[in-house]
């Protein structure tokens, strides 16, 4: 683990770090800190000018000038640039906030943690901006497409219980959709599969014959001509379960880029959300054994129909 960072967080976000290699049994292969600065990052970042701007630093917060004499196991620390990102329509809404715990209701559209070409886009990066909270992190995810109930916890010290709370499936989860109709289909119904996602690879496939590892209860609220709201309850976290098994119904769920087509990537499109909602998240606090229960505010739009 490297040490802590001299360098404050910069858009909610820590800095960045780079460690030249343990000393090796012969001579160095670089002169100075400048040639290993362009080894290492040749295009990340524009290391010539960073190392004019002094925005190079070492453990101490001191600018490195890279004619200093090659070191090796020595840490560098830097801040990227970032990229403009558009911004993601809706608004981050805090729905708990205490010592430990802050919940926020999430939009459609925004990561949940700075990631690729989402990293201002991001729960983590504006809720840490928003609330100055520099250590706030989650303690589980929501897909980038999924709005609702998010939980994220204020410091480090914090995570460790809350994540394993959730990687061992304690919190009760109950989701909303809108998807397809089909009258033919009995509900309530509970759907079983084995899920498997691939490094990557965008979209997750069920494996016939496995014994299952996924599994969700599917109950109708509403129906509107070709369309429905519904219920899901999954009782175990596989990646994109909720899509996969509404599609292997044959009820595709609405704005859907992946299932049942994988549709052309349109970063900046925010015309047609996925219409799925994290709305309740109820678990005994791991910490001191209260009950807690989470709702979303929001609300999923029925599509416009012609």
């Amino acid at each position: 683990m490297p040490p802590r960072s001299p360098l404050p967080p910069r858009h909610g976000l820590q800095s960045a770090w780079v460690r030249t290699p343990d000393r090796g049994p012969g001579p160095p292969l670089w002169a100075t800190m400048r040639e290993w600065l362009r080894h290492k990052l040749p295009d990340e970042v524009p290391v010539e000018s960073m190392l004019a701007a002094g925005r190079f630093v070492d453990d101490h917060g001191r600018a490195w000038t890279g004619d200093e004499p090659y070191r090796p196991h020595t840490f560098v620390w830097f801040h990227r640039d970032l990229r403009e990102e558009p911004p993601v329509p809706g608004e981050l809404t805090i729905l708990h906030q205490d010592e430990r715990l802050v919940v926020v209701d999430k939009p459609h559209f925004l990561s949940t943690i700075p990631r690729g070409r989402h990293v201002t886009e991001s729960v983590v990066v504006k809720a840490r901006q928003l609330l100055h909270l520099p250590e706030l992190g989650p303690a589980h995810r929501l897909d980038r497409l999924t709005a609702g109930v998010l939980v994220l916890t204020t410091e480090r010290r914090w995570r460790a219980p809350y994540q394993r709370m959730f990687e061992q499936r304690v919190p009760v989860k109950t989701y909303e959709a809108i998807a397809g109709c089909r009258p033919d289909l009995p509900l309530p119904t509970v759907r079983r599969s084995h899920i498997v996602k691939e490094r990557g690879v965008l979209t997750a496939h069920e494996v016939p014959g496995r014994p299952p590892n996924a599994e969700t209860l599917v109950e109708l609220l509403e129906a509107r001509g070709g369309l429905a709201a519904y219920r899901l309850r999954p009782r175990t976290g596989r990646t994109h379960q909720l899509r996969l098994h509404l599609s292997a119904l044959g009820i595709p769920i609405v704005g859907d880029p992946l299932y049942p087509t994988v549709l052309p990537d349109a970063v900046d499109d925010f015309t047609e959300p996925l219409r799925l909602l994290a709305r309740t998240l109820e678990f005994v606090d791991p910490v001191d054994g209260h009950e807690r229960r989470f709702d979303s505010r929001r609300e999923l739009a029925w599509p416009q129909r012609p």
